[in-house]
């Protein structure tokens, strides 16, 4: 079976995939589809967040939500957006300990990504597990670049898409912001 059939057979609806992953620290965390039923959840993940986390969560935010604030964002079609959840793996609640999300793009060949990760869960290689999962499904999609809109003096996130093979430039419309992309394609953007 290749890295890929999971992801692929996910038209079989939100609750699929699901992958299991070990952090740094041993922790072991589900990773999964955000779903409607967890508003109550994202809520209080939105509400637990540090006012730095806070203010990269909005900056990075993508999709519908960008334009409809009021919009809930486990409103996710799986379709043009995605979001996923990292949940305690024995945990008896699904307390949301980081989220990323994806949207693709009117052009339909790329998306702009996002990770938020509570300040406790940071530097334990989450917002890593979480990319990784974001990237592999974007590219069994067949989206050919990935890109983040965050703040220039983030170095965390600036450290995050580094590793994970994003380049990076000061967006020239607002020097506050950096801007990290990646193609996914090998023969898109000249990769050799």
């Amino acid at each position: 079976m290749s890295s890929f059939e999971p992801i692929l057979r996910w038209s079989m609806g939100p609750d699929h995939p699901r992958w299991t992953a070990t952090l740094r620290d041993e922790t072991r965390v589900v990773i999964r589809p955000v779903r409607k039923e967890d508003a109550a959840a994202e809520r209080a993940f939105v509400e637990a967040l540090s006012p730095s986390a806070w203010q990269s969560c909005m900056l990075g935010r993508v999709g519908k939500t960008d334009s409809t604030p009021d919009r809930p964002l486990t409103d996710v079609d799986y379709e043009h957006t995605v979001a996923f959840a990292a949940v305690m793996a024995e945990g008896i609640t699904d307390t949301f300990l980081g989220i990323g999300r994806y949207s693709v793009g009117s052009d339909g060949a790329s998306c702009k990504c996002a990770v938020t990760v509570l300040d406790e869960w940071r530097g334990k290689g989450l917002g890593t597990v979480l990319m990784r999962h974001l990237i592999e499904v974007a590219q069994a999609r067949g989206i050919l670049y990935m890109f983040s809109v965050d703040a220039v003096e983030n170095a965390d996130i600036a450290d995050l898409m580094k590793h994970l093979g994003f380049t990076r430039h000061v967006d020239p419309g607002n020097r506050g912001q950096a801007v990290h992309g990646l193609w996914l394609s090998p023969s898109a953007g000249g990769w050799r």
